[in-house]
């Protein structure tokens, strides 16, 4: 089989073959490690972290994300009746959009539709399914990489010829820094985000003894396809306010409204480990999802993944925003940037 490899293509240490795919291009895993010792893997196919490992005051090393050990797994995954998206890059527009169809400029679009009636993280094939280039590696202070995709005009039949750059940084604060920009060639939508499965524990353990803490009043209502009915709930005294910590629920799959007078986002922490995680987030929205019907998946060092594995905050815009004129504008113009910070910062106690 011939191996197809861009001109792009970075030879280094910290780079290695993680698989072909079906038509021969290969996929690489790069590494990058800021002088703290934390370790991120990020493999070209869907942009996506396949690992963060983060040293403990014992003495011991943690991988705070679920993942697979090859290729042809993360492909797999996607076969599924409920696919993870482990730690992928989503959009065109994450999240659903009801029906699959929104209106823009006078035009209705027909978006693929990929879960029930609706479109899901993108269609059929998303972001999160697509070979990535690598721009740019930086092995050095607060290192990072870089990763471009063209999504051309009638992509899962979104408008526009879609340009996205995606940066991960490895701060020497122990930061996980994404940044998103995107241009269009015309008038289109677009939502993107992050969709690692964190844990603190370590990947190969369950959620639900760790402490969180998220910074929202309301939440999104939803219907019973959790499409979004446009309603803004009061999380007061509900089963979901966690303005004060206490443990991850075993399942949720919910938008929280994100309070904008305050920086943290959400804040996760392991009393096993003394590790806290704490986002930080431009998004004006937070879904938070653990659970799921996608049964026991083999991940990474043969650890058989379940529904209380791993814990996701895709901080984005409203699901479904295009269809509802009082959310958030999911707009992005021709000649305008979309722009998107989001942070996990790790401290050990």
């Amino acid at each position: 089989m011939k191996i197809k490899q861009e001109s792009h293509f970075i030879t280094n240490s910290e780079t290695k073959l993680f698989g072909l795919m079906p038509d021969g291009e290969a996929i690489s895993a790069y590494q990058i490690s800021n002088k703290n010792g934390i370790k991120l893997e990020v493999i070209n196919y869907g942009a996506t972290v396949s690992s963060l490992k983060i040293p403990l005051k014992n003495g011991g090393v943690v991988d705070v994300v679920l993942g697979f050990d090859n290729l042809e797994a993360y492909l797999k995954s996607f076969d599924l009746e409920s696919a993870p998206y482990l730690g992928a890059t989503v959009g065109r527009f994450a999240g659903r959009i009801g029906d699959g169809t929104f209106s823009l400029n006078d035009k209705i679009f027909h978006l693929n539709k990929n879960n029930n009636k609706h479109s899901l993280h993108g269609g059929t094939i998303g972001f999160s399914q697509v070979v990535w280039k690598v721009k740019n590696v930086n092995y050095g202070e607060n290192p990072s990489i870089t990763l471009t995709y063209l999504s051309p005009n009638d992509e899962e039949n979104y408008p526009g010829d879609l340009s996205v750059e995606l940066t991960y940084t490895l701060s020497e604060q122990n930061e996980l820094i994404i940044e998103y920009s995107a241009t269009t060639t015309e008038d289109t939508i677009v939502n993107l985000t992050h969709h690692s499965y964190f844990n603190l524990n370590g990947h190969d353990s369950e959620v639900l003894s760790q402490e969180m803490s998220i910074s929202a009043d309301k939440v999104l209502e939803t219907t019973k396809e959790n499409i979004p009915t446009g309603i803004f709930l009061d999380l007061a005294n509900s089963p979901f306010d966690f303005s004060l910590s206490k443990n991850c629920p075993a399942i949720i799959d919910t938008t929280f409204v994100l309070s904008k007078e305050k920086e943290v986002v959400v804040s996760l922490y392991s009393p096993k480990n003394s590790l806290k995680m704490t986002v930080y987030t431009d998004q004006p929205a937070v879904h938070i999802y653990v659970g799921g019907n996608c049964g026991t998946i083999k991940g990474k060092e043969k650890v058989l993944y379940h529904s209380s594995s791993g814990i996701c905050f895709e901080t984005q815009n409203f699901p479904d925003a295009p269809n509802q004129a009082h959310f958030p504008d999911a707009v992005l113009k021709k000649g305008e940037t979309y722009c998107h910070k989001t942070s996990y910062k790790f401290e050990i106690f």
